[in-house]
């Protein structure tokens, strides 16, 4: 029986940029995630040559890695604050060179929030901002990946139209894709944990954004119910989600080479149960 060949977990970075692969590795993993840089930070120590040549050698020597990069939180493309929006692309735009740099193929980030301007207005700003980071980075092979949220507070990003949305008015196509939290999924209502329930998603998945537009995964478990619009991960099968359902994602044919990442909490070996846990749920008879 064969389980999925690219499951991974977010890594820490801590010590070394190369580290995170070593931790992948450790935990036989296929895929992982990791920051380029201090996530709550806005600068960015350059990347030397050294540090870029021992990155690209351990992914030799260990992987290859199907690999993403997370951007920065503190990145906000739907603020009407012209300054920091224009922060945020900046931002954004360095760490796009960063992973171009790196070879590392996504960068997956959070859309924004609208902080009180509405959601069309939000949205619209989002699409303007993506659309200069794409050419600012124009010939790049690295692609900007949003990320489904919770829907907290004033966060876009958490119905399918809004994905629908960017992907159609952000530019070029090619270079867009989009994550799938489950966790958010669960807290932005949208209901997928029976066998009918994720057919029926899984159809408005085809019908708004495209199957093969969903190039990663977070698989988190929740620990808010199902509408709560609130953002906490919980350990796989301890939360509202429960086991069984991470097994139609990772068991769909259509998913079966989309990378997919854990970001539950850095518990004890909690990677290393969490991980054990999907690879029996994804296993084919």
């Amino acid at each position: 029986m064969s389980t999925h060949p690219y499951l991974g977990a977010h890594m820490s970075i801590a010590g070394g940029l190369h580290l995170a692969l070593e931790e992948a590795a450790r935990h036989r993993s296929g895929a992982v995630q990791l920051f380029t840089k201090t996530s709550n930070q806005w600068a960015a120590k350059p990347l030397t040559d050294e540090v870029i040549r021992v990155f690209q050698e351990t992914n030799a020597r260990l992987g290859p890695f199907e690999m993403a990069a997370h951007s920065s939180y503190l990145l906000n493309f739907g603020s009407a604050d012209e300054a920091l929006w224009q922060r945020s692309i900046d931002a954004f735009v360095v760490e796009l060179e960063r992973c171009e740099a790196l070879g590392i193929p996504r960068l997956v980030f959070h859309p924004g929030a609208h902080m009180g301007t509405g959601e069309p207005e939000g949205l619209r700003r989002v699409a303007i901002a993506l659309r200069q980071a794409i050419a600012r980075t124009a010939g790049f092979r690295t692609r900007l990946v949003i990320e489904s949220t919770a829907g907290q507070g004033t966060c876009l990003g958490h119905k399918l139209e809004h994905l629908e949305f960017l992907l159609q008015e952000s530019g070029d196509s090619g270079r867009l894709g989009i994550c799938l939290d489950t966790c958010h999924l669960l807290a932005a209502g949208y209901d997928y944990r029976g066998a009918e329930g994720y057919a029926g998603f899984r159809e408005q998945l085809r019908a708004r954004l495209g199957l093969d537009s969903i190039v990663w995964f977070h698989l988190n478990d929740s620990k808010k119910d199902l509408g709560s619009r609130v953002d906490r991960h919980e350990n796989i099968g301890d939360g509202h989600i429960g086991r069984k359902p991470f097994g139609f994602f990772l068991k769909d044919p259509v998913f079966r080479n989309v990378p997919m990442v854990l970001e539950t909490p850095k518990e004890e070996e909690g990677d290393k149960r969490n991980l054990a846990t999907l690879r029996r749920l994804s296993r084919l008879a």
